[in-house]
């Protein structure tokens, strides 16, 4: 029985900030110590440090890729205010010009004094604050001056929901260069950490060591197919978290998504949500290959990574940063980290 998709998704991201934010302080000092502060440590245990490193670095691309949507619907928030601005000032404007007439008739000296300079100022605010001053008018312009207090207070308003958003935005903007500095720091200690191993050595502890160079020539008639071939066009692409095009590169839940949005079918962005909101494949004991079809979304790792199964016991990923998209097996560290697979 599979827990409701909302709450696992909260409950996922939740424990993905909360580790990375444990992991992240603890690998750096770990990292930075001095080499004499303890033995060197063996290549199991480098090993071990790199597969965890690798987890991480996974968890805070998605984290990315979560504060990234928040920026961007964030902007397009702020360009509809700043239309209703745009709307909500012309119509002040003009019912503004309409009280200064109806307030220089009812002062017969035709000389508005200071009070009144001030409730026809372009200030919506210091109106509404001083808008006691509309009842010495006269009462036959009532509906006017209804009118004129309900547009001063929506564009007050407006301006004040704008004045909110963009610092939303200034926070978030921050929230994306602090992470995308963090991830820079994790993948240079893991880009270290691997220097020290050879290559054998460094087998199967994290995704990669695929093939490129290949193209599709598979069908394209359902929306499977053409997801696949979408994602093998993709091969030889770079890895940059936070991309979703080839150029200037793909993290592995931008790249599944747009694998699927090429055959018209939109899914979230992050791995957590695709995962959690997607119709899940029943993965029984045994070899799970017996149970995937071409375009299933493969997770790994705690679902933060995930490639496109793509057949044949085989799927298509952008693996990390410094690697290109490529084709590579369901085996090693993808066998050993797979935990589920949903099907778009």
């Amino acid at each position: 029985m599979h827990t409701a998709p909302s709450v696992r998704r909260i409950v996922r991201q939740r424990v993905a900030a909360l580790t990375v934010a444990v992991f992240a302080a603890g690998l750096l000092l770990g990292v930075t110590s001095s080499a004499g502060a303890a033995p060197a440590a063996s290549v199991s245990q480098v090993q071990a440090k790199l597969k965890r490193l690798q987890t991480q670095v996974d968890k805070l691309d998605q984290q990315y890729d979560q504060v990234e949507q928040e920026w961007l619907a964030t902007k397009q928030r702020l360009q509809l205010i700043d239309g209703e601005i745009a709307a909500d000032s012309k119509k002040f404007a003009g019912l503004r010009a309409e009280i200064e007439r109806i307030g220089v008739t009812d002062y017969e000296d035709g000389n508005l004094n200071s009070s009144m300079a001030l409730l026809t100022s372009g200030n919506p605010q210091r109106i509404l604050d001083t808008s006691s001053i509309l009842l010495e008018l006269s009462d036959a312009n009532s509906w006017q001056i209804a009118d004129f207090i309900a547009a001063t207070r929506q564009l007050s308003n407006a301006q004040l929901q704008a004045q909110r958003t963009k610092a939303g935005l200034k926070e978030l903007k921050d929230g994306l260069a602090k992470r995308r500095h963090e991830l820079n720091t994790l993948v240079a200690n893991q880009q270290s950490l691997l220097s020290t191993l050879t290559t054998s050595q460094q087998a199967g502890l994290g995704p990669g060591g695929g093939q490129t160079g290949i193209k599709y020539t598979g069908p394209t008639s359902t929306q499977a197919e053409k997801a696949v071939k979408f994602a093998y066009d993709a091969v030889g692409c770079p890895y940059l978290y936070g991309g979703t095009s080839c150029s200037p590169g793909y993290d592995c839940s931008g790249l599944t998504m747009e694998a699927w949005a090429s055959a018209g079918v939109s899914i979230p962005r992050t791995s957590y949500d695709q995962e959690a909101d997607l119709p899940q494949v029943d993965l029984a004991p045994g070899d799970p290959e017996k149970y995937l079809e071409p375009g299933d979304i493969l997770g790994f790792a705690g679902n933060s990574h995930v490639g496109i199964y793509v057949g044949g016991g085989k799927l298509i990923d952008a693996p990390h940063t410094g690697a290109d998209v490529e084709l590579i097996s369901l085996t090693g560290w993808y066998s050993e980290e797979l935990d589920e697979a949903v099907r778009p």
